[in-house]
């Protein structure tokens, strides 16, 4: 596809969680444990959740709908240096679109009860796919320039300005 064509998704239902300041919203589940949170689709695709209660944990696909405007170079969360964005998980992409893996708690109707949940209250949900570690856990042979942030850095920035209530 090129020129000025579009591409457009309707979201499928909402993100509710306890974060609604993106400077106190830690950027990846792994730096969120414990933050509660729930996702509600939309009447409309509630059949869709059949069987989803049987995954411990799933992507949620979002369009973030706070982030800043898209720089091409960046200061990663966790780092100084400037890097390219598609060598970061920034927010400040041409396409705003969200990855996150969270822990499938309970679902009740159609609200699936999340944990770990790095995403803003009112976020809205593009896509759900179920986490498979027969398909998705990879053992990774190199990791960028994250290999050079230590674990109390990644956790400090990680969590940014994010207290436990």
């Amino acid at each position: 596809m090129s020129g000025g064509a579009g591409i457009f998704f309707r979201p499928i239902g909402i993100v509710r969680s306890e974060h609604v300041l993106p400077d106190e919203t830690p950027i990846q589940p792994i730096f969120a444990r414990g933050c509660k949170g729930s996702v509600h689709i939309f009447p409309e695709f509630e059949e869709g959740l059949q069987d989803i209660e049987g995954f411990s944990h799933i992507y949620l696909i979002c369009h973030l709908h706070q982030a800043e405007a898209a720089r091409m170079l960046l200061r990663p969360f966790m780092q100084d240096s400037v890097r390219g964005v598609f060598a970061t998980r920034s927010p400040r992409r041409p396409n705003p679109i969200g990855l996150s893996i969270v822990e499938l708690v309970s679902r009740e109707g159609n609200v699936l009860n999340i944990n770990n949940t790095d995403l803003l209250d009112g976020t809205p949900l593009l896509d759900i796919k179920p986490y498979s570690s027969r398909f998705d856990c990879l053992e990774t042979s190199r990791n960028g320039w994250m290999d050079e942030v230590d674990e109390v850095t990644a956790s400090d920035r990680g969590r940014r300005g994010y207290r436990k209530p």
